[in-house]
């Protein structure tokens, strides 16, 4: 079951000839989430070989240019190909203003409907959910409104052992029953416990999505102990002062978030332009919290599924 992150650009402000601005497509389990959509983004999802058809659900961070500048091209391209699925877009109220420009000059012939989900709450929030995962929304500290975005997999129904259904003439309503926790009791009186008729679960994964910020530790209970997190890193610690200035994160900075919020793996990314190797971003911030990995453009990271221990259930 696919839980992967392809990062379609990583850098800050402005393309450079290696990186594209900010966007990410999420996978999980075939259900498709494209965060931010910087310049060039059509053009990345064509490299990774991502369909146009499978990206039903847009959440943009904040609306900066260099994470909202692809949108009116992948707007337009869906159209062009015949797009007839609605298409889903969450976001701060102001970026209204910018699909109600796009659609009143480029978009009077659409073939779909375009659904704004404005998000308004300074609070953790769900702006979406289905069957497979929920999507949270809470607020960064930017210079203008910004959200971070939490991905986090609901529980599956338990997996009965093939040899139990057999074994203990097991029903549908049984069935039902032990998917949900439940014992059983069979026909001789005897009670048999639900962990010895059901694998061990899995866990639910999630994946956590931060920029742009300036440091700020309210985020921590929002994005405690994700599997995988990727926090803004656009100044090395030397521009502390600039970071603070411009709304943004220094890497080690960062990895501190990424520390105090117990999660699992780091992604550093957004760097700005002034760094033309990111082997120094990584050092700072691998000295705070040694799981971290630069974001590098057309690289997908996954999170593998992990089976639960009975007393943590």
């Amino acid at each position: 079951m696919t839980f992967e992150l392809t990062i379609l650009g990583s850098a800050s402000a402005f393309p450079t000839s290696k990186k594209f601005p900010t966007a990410q497509v999420l996978n999980i389990q075939e259900r498709f989430f494209l965060i931010d959509c910087g310049e060039g983004t059509q053009i990345q999802l064509r490299k990774a070989k991502i369909s146009f058809g499978r990206i039903n659900h847009i959440l943009i961070s904040h609306v900066h240019g260099d994470h909202i500048f692809g949108l009116f091209g992948l707007l337009s391209t869906f159209n062009l190909l015949g797009r007839k699925a609605p298409l889903f877009i969450y976001g701060h109220s102001e970026i209204e203003k910018i699909l109600d420009f796009y659609q009143e000059h480029f978009a009077k012939m659409n073939n779909y409907k375009i659904h704004l989900h404005k998000i308004s709450k300074r609070q953790l929030q769900v702006v979406y959910e289905n069957k497979v995962v929920e999507v949270f929304a809470f607020p960064l500290k930017h210079r203008i409104p910004s959200f971070g975005y939490l991905f986090r997999e609901k529980n599956r129904p338990l997996n009965i052992k093939k040899e139990c259904i057999g074994k203990y003439n097991l029903t549908i309503n049984q069935i039902k029953a032990i998917k949900n926790g439940e014992d059983i009791i069979t026909p001789s009186g005897e009670s048999i416990a639900n962990d010895k008729l059901t694998e061990t679960p899995y866990g639910r994964r999630s994946y956590a999505y931060c920029s742009d910020t300036m440091v700020s530790k309210k985020i921590v209970p929002y994005i405690a102990e994700a599997d995988l997190l990727y926090h803004e890193a656009t100044f090395m610690d030397s521009e502390r002062k600039l970071a603070r200035l411009t709304g943004h994160t220094t890497a080690s900075q960062a990895a501190t978030i990424a520390l105090e919020a117990s999660v699992k793996q780091l992604l550093i990314g957004h760097f700005s332009a002034r760094y033309k190797q990111t082997e120094d971003l990584l050092a700072e911030a691998r000295r705070v919290f040694p799981d971290t990995r630069i974001a590098e453009d057309l690289k997908s990271y996954s999170v593998p599924l992990v089976r639960m221990s009975r007393e943590s259930e």
